[in-house]
């Protein structure tokens, strides 16, 4: 059962970056498809960014496009998200989701494993 473990949020200015990471246990990370996603209180969990064995990295909503990456490093367990030029839009809590499998979708339902959550907060 792979456990997960965010960190790096924070309070930054718009325009700043922000590095989020997330610390996989109990299991091999290179057999899971991980993913970002955030959430507003009062709105659904969006999918924002996924890494896969056969879909490779992927960001979902256009807006992130050209400003976030996401990476992953099977050696040390961690998947990162990297986050540049933020807004305010981009405000929300940032959950790290695992799924077993090598194809990324940007469903809740196809993650079975989630982390706490870290908040960003966009605001000058």
């Amino acid at each position: 059962h792979l456990q997960l473990v965010e960190s790096g949020g924070g309070l930054v200015q718009p325009g700043g970056s922000l590095r989020l990471s997330c610390v996989a246990s109990g299991g091999t990370l290179d057999r899971y498809a991980i993913a970002w996603f955030r959430q507003v209180p009062g709105k659904e969990r969006e999918a924002v960014s996924c890494s896969s064995g056969y879909d490779g990295n992927k960001n979902f909503p256009q807006s992130v496009k050209g400003r976030f990456t996401i990476s992953r490093d099977n050696a040390t367990s961690t998947v990162s998200l990297q986050m540049n030029n933020l807004e305010p839009d981009d405000t929300a809590k940032y959950y790290c989701a695992a799924s077993i499998g090598y194809v990324c979708y940007d469903l809740v339902s196809f993650f079975e494993a989630w982390g706490q959550g870290t908040q960003v907060t966009v605001s000058s």
